[in-house]
């Protein structure tokens, strides 16, 4: 059994209380701000000029004057905060779901070489009800109008009488409605905890017995799960990223952002079981399986790119206006974020991971392990941060905001994670191909 070191512990709890003071104190700085510092912002970002560039398509749609324009940059300066929060529970909540997934599919295909790291998948995974939390929280912010991040929401905008009477939403509002939403984020975070939860008492339940019937229940809920992450994953990108515009969408949206927390799952995985390997708790765990997962996270990185560039290609070269908003906004007020990640994401993986002999190479697997985290986060923080704040995030209470709810997530991510190995045996010996991953050999 796992031993959740007290230094360990101790660094978990000082980035939880460093995340929430920095996070305070950007709070604070945010929610000090008047309208007139607002307006003096809103005709700094559009170069001293009181014409407004739309950082959302929605914004075509309604009054044009000043007043509206600083209704709608109030909104998005005073959604810093839930947008910080947003951009990391979404991706730690996605990289414990797709650890799930990762898991299950090994259950599925009947894998041999990675029964040595299911525990560790498992530990990573139980991060989905925690996570959950955190979103329905943000949902209830957003359904009660403290928070804006979703423009949408906005009862008037479906009212044919308002003067911000927005016709496209009116035709999406039958799936684009506060009581159906609220439904489909129960059913995602209430269906996610149930399968983690189940998946994991089998596991536990198949040490003791070994018994082939409880492998089979165990196959036939990882196949379950295959088939609810499948659609429930596409559902969450729509509803907690791609909804912040409503105005825009993409097919292939949702399988780009699914992918980009499945790379960062797979370098999650990686780093917990180097850890464990480093401490002697873990000796089974050798150079052939970190040279898989670390396969795994050269691949998924560089799916990610295809995805990212077909994405982008595909809107560039039919160049629709309504289509390239998208894009517009964030080469206009995010170009240091937006083409930089593809360093971290697409490029250090490409010319670091290609070598096999890198691949294992656990200081080296690990490093990148750990950019390719910080690189999805800045992805996540590029899917969020334009549509919601607009051009308003160059500033130090943004920084704090930001940085403050990711060591925040990052203290607790590891807090729950750990917490969760000490309740499992690290080496699955129920597992029927628990002999095949101690013996495994990568053949090349």
């Amino acid at each position: 059994m796992y031993s959740f070191s007290p230094k360990l512990r101790l660094y978990s709890i000082i980035l939880i209380v460093s995340g929430l003071v920095l996070f305070g104190i950007g709070y604070a700085l945010n929610h000090g701000l008047d309208g007139t510092k607002i307006s003096e912002m809103m005709e700094a970002a559009h170069g001293g000029t009181s014409h407004h560039v739309p950082t959302n398509s929605a914004e075509l749609v309604g009054p044009q004057d000043h007043d509206a324009h600083l209704e709608h940059a109030t909104h998005q300066v005073h959604n810093t905060p839930y947008t910080a929060l947003l951009t990391a529970a979404m991706l730690f909540f996605g990289i414990s779901a797709c650890a799930l997934f990762f898991l299950s599919i090994q259950h599925a295909a009947h894998a041999g070489w990675s029964v040595i790291v299911q525990r560790v998948m498992e530990a990573v995974a139980s991060f989905i009800p925690v996570g959950g939390i955190i979103l329905l929280i943000l949902t209830v912010l957003n359904v009660t109008g403290v928070a804006h991040l979703y423009h949408w929401m906005d009862s008037e905008l479906t009212n044919p009488d308002s003067p911000k009477f927005d016709i496209i939403l009116y035709e999406k509002s039958k799936f684009l409605n506060i009581p159906f939403y609220v439904v489909r984020v129960l059913i995602y975070v209430i269906g996610a905890s149930f399968f983690v939860w189940k998946i994991k008492k089998l596991s536990k339940k198949l040490d003791e017995t070994k018994a082939r019937a409880d492998y089979k229940k165990l196959y036939n809920w990882s196949v379950g799960y295959i088939a609810f992450f499948g659609f429930a994953s596409a559902a969450w990108a729509w509803d907690f990223l791609m909804t912040i515009d409503p105005h825009w969408y993409s097919s292939l949206y949702i399988w780009y952002s699914m992918v980009s927390t499945l790379s960062s799952a797979v370098a999650a995985i990686i780093l917990v079981a180097v850890h464990l390997k480093k401490k002697g708790l873990l000796p089974q765990f050798n150079d052939n399986h970190l040279h898989d997962l670390a396969k795994f996270l050269f691949a998924t990185s560089l799916l990610w790119t295809y995805l990212w560039f077909d994405q982008f290609m595909l809107y560039w070269y039919a160049n629709i206006p309504e289509e390239v908003r998208y894009f517009f906004d964030r080469f206009e007020y995010y170009k240091y974020t937006f083409l930089p990640m593809l360093i971290i994401n697409f490029l250090l993986p490409l010319l670091v991971l290609v070598s096999s002999s890198i691949k294992r190479n656990y200081k080296v697997v690990a490093t990148m392990a750990v950019l390719v985290i910080l690189g999805h986060w800045l992805d996540f923080f590029n899917m969020v941060m334009p549509g919601t704040v607009g051009p308003f995030w160059d500033n130090a209470y943004t920084a704090l905001l930001v940085i403050g709810a990711f060591l925040f997530m990052v203290g607790l991510f590891v807090f729950v994670v750990m917490t969760a190995l000490t309740k499992l045996k690290l080496i699955p010996t129920g597992n029927p191909l628990i002999h095949e991953s101690e013996i495994y050999e990568y053949p090349f």
